[in-house]
Order: C-alpha cells, then sequence, then structure tokens
C-alpha cells in the first residue's frame, strides 16, 4: 500500500495541477483572464444572492385560467363522445344517445341529451370522465358529475369540478409554472436560482448576480403557448367584424397583418413537443423546427390526412403565426414553424417552447434588486468563518500529530483548491449555505486523517516497525473511511436531489468536498508519508 508506481505519482501531480489552473482564474484581474489561451479555464466561482445580490420577483398566477381550461376540455370531449355517438352504425339512430347545448357555465359544464329515454346510457358514456362514483339521488359521478332531469323531459347532465378537484388543478399549474420559469431562466441548472411558491397563487423568483429585472420578467412573462387548430373558412369579413361566429369559434390576429377565424378546439398542442430548435428552410430562411410525442404525432397525422386542402392555423400567445394549407397528410410528427422573424428571435421561440409553455399568466406583483453591499457581510462573515476554522485545524494538526500534522495541513490546502477549482470549472454558484458545506469539508478531510493517524499510533505501541504500522494504518482505516463518507455523500445526493435554492448549494459543495477530500486524505497524505518514510528511514514514527 506504501509502493506508488509511476502511473500513480502522474496522476496525483495531474489531479492536484487540475485543481490549480481551474482555481487560479479567481485569483487574477478580469483582464488578465480575458488574455488566457484558449485551451486554459477562464471561469471563477458564481456567487449566489446572498453573497453577490441579485434580482428579486413576486409573481401572481392566474390559477383561475387554468380551472376554465379544465371546463373547456371537458365539453370537448363531450362533443367527441356525442359525435362518434352519432356515427355508429352498429344501433339504429333513435337509440343513440347523443348531446346538444353543450356549455360552460361558471364552474360547471351541462349537455343535454338528446333523447331523455336514454339516461343510462348517457350516464354510461360520460362515466370515464369521472375518477370514482358516490350515491346520490341525483347520481353524482367522480369529479362532481351530476345527472338532473327537468320538467319539460329533457335530461340534462351537469359536470361540475369539485373545489379538492379545483385546488389540485391550481396546485399543479403552480407547480408545472415553476418547472417551467426554471427552464427558462437557468437552463444548465448552474445558477441556483430560487423558486417557491407562496400561498396559493403566487411565486417567488430570485436570481442571484442578476442586475435587469426587466430582461428577467421579459422570458418569464412569455407564455410561449403552441397550439394547432382548424380554420374556419366561408365568413366574410362583415360576420368576422360583427362577432356573428358560432359557439368555440374565435377571431384571431395574424401576425402579418389581418384577421383569421380557428375552431378553438386545439388538434395539437405544445404539451406534445418532444423537441424544438432553430433551422433554416429550403429558402435559406431561419424557421423553428419542432417534433410532437406519439400521441401528438398520432392526432397531428390523423387531422392532416381527413383535411387535406383545407388550411390549419398555427397559433403562438393568441396570435397566428402562419395558417399554410394542407397539402397532404403530414405523418412524420415533425414540422417547421415559419415567420418567426430573424435568427434571434427563432432562437428565444425555440428555447421558450422547448421549456415549455407556462401554464398561467403571471403578473409581476414586486420586484427588488440586493445590492452587492448585504452580501460584502455575508462574504465577510462566512470568509471569517471560514479562516478561524482553518487556521484552527492546521494549529491542532501540527500541535497534535507534528510532521504527520504537516502532511494533512498541505492534503487540506489541496482540498480547498481542488473544491475551488471544480465549483468554477462547472460555474456551480456558491451560496452562504456553500461556505457552510465548505467549512464542514475542512473538519471531515481531517477527521479522515485523525483516524488514520491515532491506527498508526496504536499499530506502533502494540511493537510494529515503521513500514507495518503505516501499512496497517491506512489499511485498516481506510473501510472506516468509506463508509462514513459514503453515508455521507448519499445525504448529501438526497438534499441535491429533493431540496431547491441554498439547500442544493449545500449539497453540491458538501458533495464535492467529500470526493476531493477522499483524494487528499488517503492518497495526497499517503505518497507524501511513505516518500518521506522511504527518504528518512526512522526507528520510530514522530507521531
Amino acid at each position: 500500500m506504501l509502493n506508488f508506481p509511476r502511473w500513480k505519482v502522474i496522476m496525483i501531480v495531474l489531479v492536484c495541477l487540475f485543481g490549480i489552473i481551474t482555481a487560479l482564474p479567481n485569483f487574477l484581474p478580469e483582464k488578465t483572464r480575458e488574455n488566457l489561451p484558449g485551451f486554459l479555464p477562464n471561469q471563477t466561482l458564481s456567487l449566489g444572492l446572498d453573497l453577490r445580490g441579485g434580482v428579486n420577483l413576486l409573481f401572481a398566477a392566474a390559477t383561475e385560467d387554468v380551472v376554465n381550461a379544465r371546463l373547456n376540455n371537458i365539453a370537448d370531449q363531450i362533443r367527441d363522445i356525442s359525435r362518434d355517438e352519432g356515427r355508429r352504425r352498429d344501433i339504429p339512430r333513435e337509440q343513440r344517445a347523443t348531446f346538444t347545448n353543450i356549455r360552460v357555465e361558471g364552474e360547471t359544464v351541462t349537455a343535454t341529451l338528446r333523447n331523455p329515454e336514454l339516461t343510462e346510457r348517457g350516464r354510461e358514456l360520460l362515466l370515464p370522465l369521472s375518477q370514482s362514483t358516490v350515491g346520490g339521488v341525483n347520481p353524482v359521478l367522480g369529479g362532481g358529475v351530476q345527472e338532473v332531469t327537468l320538467d319539460r323531459d329533457e335530461a340534462i347532465f351537469t359536470l361540475a369540478l369539485t373545489e379538492q378537484g379545483i385546488e389540485i388543478q391550481k396546485r399543479d399549474a403552480i407547480s408545472r409554472a415553476m418547472e417551467v420559469i426554471r427552464k427558462r431562466v437557468d437552463p444548465d441548472g448552474t445558477k441556483e436560482i430560487t423558486l417557491q411558491p407562496q400561498g396559493g397563487d403566487r411565486i417567488i423568483l430570485e436570481v442571484p448576480g442578476a442586475s435587469d429585472p426587466d430582461a428577467i420578467i421579459d422570458i418569464v412573462g412569455k407564455t410561449a403557448k403552441l397550439s394547432f387548430h382548424d380554420v374556419v373558412t366561408g365568413l366574410s369579413a362583415s360576420d368576422i367584424a360583427n362577432g356573428r361566429l358560432r359557439p368555440r369559434q374565435k377571431a384571431l390576429p395574424m401576425r402579418d397583418g389581418g384577421q383569421i377565424v380557428i375552431n378553438e378546439r386545439v388538434i395539437v398542442s405544445g404539451d406534445d413537443l418532444t423537441d424544438a430548435k432553430p433551422s433554416y428552410d429550403q429558402g435559406g430562411q431561419p424557421v423553428v423546427s419542432f417534433a410532437f410525442n406519439l400521441s401528438g404525432a398520432k392526432r397531428f397525422g390523423s387531422h392532416t390526412a381527413n383535411n387535406v386542402g383545407r388550411p390549419f392555423a398555427i397559433v403562438l400567445d393568441d396570435v397566428v403565426i402562419s395558417a399554410p394549407n394542407i397539402n397532404g397528410p403530414i405523418l412524420g410528427g415533425a414540422g417547421i414553424i415559419q415567420g418567426v422573424g430573424d435568427l434571434a428571435e427563432v432562437n428565444e421561440l425555440a428555447t421558450l417552447l422547448k421549456a415549455g409553455a407556462l401554464p398561467v399568466d403571471l403578473t409581476v406583483l414586486t420586484r427588488r434588486t440586493i445590492g452587492p453591499g448585504v452580501g460584502a457581510d455575508n462574504i465577510e462573515s462566512g470568509s471569517m468563518a471560514a479562516m478561524i476554522g482553518f487556521v484552527a485545524v492546521i494549529l491542532y494538526m501540527i500541535l497534535s500529530y507534528g510532521r504527520f500534522g504537516l502532511a494533512a495541513n498541505v492534503a487540506l490546502i489541496t482540498n480547498l483548491v481542488l473544491i475551488t477549482g471544480v465549483l468554477s470549472l462547472f460555474q456551480a454558484t456558491l451560496t452562504l449555505p456553500g461556505i457552510a458545506g465548505v467549512v464542514l469539508t475542512i473538519g471531515m478531510a481531517v477527521d479522515a486523517n485523525v483516524l488514520i493517524f491515532e491506527r498508526i499510533r496504536e499499530e506502533q505501541r502494540a511493537g510494529a516497525k515503521p513500514f507495518q504500522a503505516m501499512e496497517r494504518g491506512y489499511g485498516q482505516a481506510f473501510s472506516t473511511i468509506m463508509d462514513a463518507n459514503i453515508t455521507t455523500f448519499i445525504a448529501a445526493a438526497t438534499l441535491y436531489f429533493l431540496g431547491s435554492g441554498p439547500v442544493q448549494g449545500f449539497a453540491v459543495t458538501l458533495g464535492i468536498g467529500i470526493l476531493t477530500s477522499m483524494f487528499t486524505a488517503v492518497v495526497l497524505t499517503r505518497y507524501i508519508l511513505s516518500s518521506w518514510l522511504k527518504r528518512a528511514r526512522p526507528a520510530t514514527l514522530p507521531i
């Protein structure tokens, strides 16, 4: 265990050089960093909101839109059920349970059964829309679906979302909105933004190091809701101008001017996108190319196959980007969006579509820019705590273990250099909890050396020679050190995947510190001490 072949020595040197090279830019002036050769890293530590200031935003989410969208979706499903039932050829027309007068009223959807004698068949058709069945005089189907029979011999079914269902819809919308915001503001996951809900309809966003809240609001506030709709043809300009439209028809502005009427029913939505990226069409113009998932591709292919020669509308945030004619079935589940604008606009739209559409509209309630002054105080107090702990540990190791303590201190300094280098290379954000993770890592790194040195002492007291004491000390302490570090690393990984914001910052620095401390405590100190032992060959170990 004390023999180091050449390849191991080279590996140790390369790892130490890696730490020095990646950590060095943090101690160089900005102009010097800019002039470094291209093959050298020039990234520095990214400081969090609590250390260098940033932007704090509070958004209000229009969660009532989610409820309306859910009710309209239920109404569309009833129309589908009625249309499929009406097209059946295996039963006589008078036995087909079809619905009419399907509309959304408040927080309910009502549908009138054309033949009141088919009430049981109507209930059977609508039952799949529910999740459970609750008994009552008028049967209440899961999700709050009621059947009511009026005096004029009409069978009307009323579908009402329960209060619990409404709350679930709103909470899910807030959760999805937060995930979309995270992907838009921090697509690489390295800025360590803080996102958290407040109450039932508000979201707090903190972006470390940012100084322009308007730029963040601009990218967050864009709904980027993409959908494909059937175009209503045969309407005159006066019909459109006077609003003479059928239910579930809507006039929308076109990007290049004018208006077009669409069916509000969505053929395929942006939720079915699996990819969106900038590209170029055959004429060399920038476009957004996209791809659907299997479900979206199937619906899109079916619609284009059944509507050859008719136009369809590509709608982005209630504006029709284009309305091309369907020249043939589009079965590949992929396509392009033209007429977006220049390359910068195409890149922005591709990023927004890939991140996903916001399920709700957001309104900025408060915006706050935190200056670096507060962060400077945190840096000073955190650095002071780290420095005091670092100096105390160094003194303790020297006083307790002499020459062996010096070797441990060299490894400790190397450990800090490696942590700084890794954090800088990956542009991970360092927060005040992250500094706490570094301080904790210092203690853990020394703890491994303490275990080894105490085992060496015990072996030497038992009469072992210096080489034997060193060999057995490292060998017997290794399994204990591994167990301790593995369990701590599992805890750090759990904090990272289940936590958010500052908790993740603490977990990142702790996890990196565990890996680097294993190298410095078990490998580097052993190399330093074994090299000394082979040269000095002392009669007893000075420990």
